[in-house]
């Protein structure tokens, strides 16, 4: 970037705030919200179709080992939960790989909540006051918690689709990519092989902040979470090397029965995880984990 250079993690911050109550952070997203509405009233007027939402929670928890039977708990019980929490359209629970990585192996102390919502008022009401997030937060040793929205989204999980409510973000700004994919248990073998080479091409990608990797179910239901500084950076990871070639084969050999593919631009941050910290008032890079 042309001007005096500045500290990755300075640059990050700068753009992703922390929302001190809900009135605050109303007023930060109302503009962008207000902008999805008009969108999603005007693609669905007339046809008494609800428009497919366009908000995401996520949140993600890394928890010590006296609590690693209340997060398996909390796979056993599934989304029932989350879906009775108002404006929820779509919930899922998720397992991880070990040290919240891409393998087979599991990570039973890594642990994710993916939920699609409609309204604002609905994401903060989740962030700030559900007892399901509080429950996350109180048992983890790290907890990240986002409201997301799309600025991009094709496919479908589980049915569902999203929306996209809000621009793609501009040049320098972050954003957040989310793949998802049934995959077929004819094509699981050779969708695993090519699963390793675009892990470690993605674990030493310029510009990613973070990667995660997500399951609803061992092998066949997976689904990879990222943040990146800007689009350029994770284009430049997504249309190259092994990435590249492992899209190319997917499509090719038909592994995926469904998929889901959706760009957010980050809304608010909370929380810690290894190699993000973000702050009371901004978010910075903690190089430290």
């Amino acid at each position: 970037m042309a001007g005096t250079p500045q500290s990755p993690g300075a640059d990050l911050g700068g753009q992703l705030q922390r929302e001190a109550d809900d009135t605050a952070a109303a007023g930060l997203l109302r503009t962008a919200h207000q902008e999805g509405n008009r969108s999603g009233a005007a693609s669905g007027a007339g046809s008494g179709v609800r428009p497919d939402p366009g908000l995401a929670v996520l949140l993600l928890a890394r928890l010590p080992a006296a609590h690693v039977p209340w997060a398996v708990g909390q796979l056993v019980r599934g989304p029932g939960r989350w879906l009775r929490e108002p404006g929820v359209r779509f919930a899922r629970v998720l397992g991880s790989g070990r040290d919240g990585g891409f393998g087979l192996r599991p990570g039973l102390d890594h642990q994710g909540v993916f939920l699609m919502v409609d309204e604002v008022a609905d994401a903060l009401a989740l962030v700030n006051r559900s007892p399901l997030v509080a429950d996350y937060r109180a048992r983890a040793e790290r907890c990240l918690v986002a409201v997301l929205q799309a600025s991009s989204a094709r496919g479908r999980w589980g049915g569902q689709g999203m929306r996209a409510i809000v621009p793609p973000p501009g040049a320098g700004e972050p954003v957040v990519a989310l793949t998802r994919a049934s995959i077929r248990a004819s094509r699981a073998l050779r969708f695993w092989r090519h699963s390793p080479p675009a892990e470690a091409a993605l674990a030493a990608a310029p510009g990613c902040r973070l990667a995660v990797g997500l399951g609803e179910a061992p092998v066949l239901r997976q689904a990879t979470l990222s943040l990146w500084d800007d689009t350029a950076a994770m284009n430049a990871y997504a249309r190259q090397g092994a990435h590249q070639q492992a899209i190319e084969a997917s499509s090719r050999e038909g592994h995926f029965a469904e998929w889901m593919f959706v760009r957010f631009v980050p809304l608010l941050l909370q929380g810690r995880w290894p190699g993000l910290r973000l702050g009371t008032e901004q978010s910075r890079v903690d190089e430290r984990g």
